[in-house]
């Protein structure tokens, strides 16, 4: 089953990124690195509850 989640930045907590996931396949955050509209740069995004 995949469940929605969403990516939200670690430098201003926006949260700009939606992606799917498996329920059993990880079970640490995913953290990916993105860009951000906001902060005008490329952060690290880490998956929110």
């Amino acid at each position: 089953m995949k469940n929605k989640t969403a990516l939200a930045c670690q430098r201003c907590q926006t949260r700009n990124y939606w992606t799917t996931k498996t329920s059993n396949s990880r079970e640490e955050r995913l953290q990916i690195k993105k860009y951000c509209k906001k902060c005008a740069a490329h952060t690290m995004h880490a998956e929110t509850k």
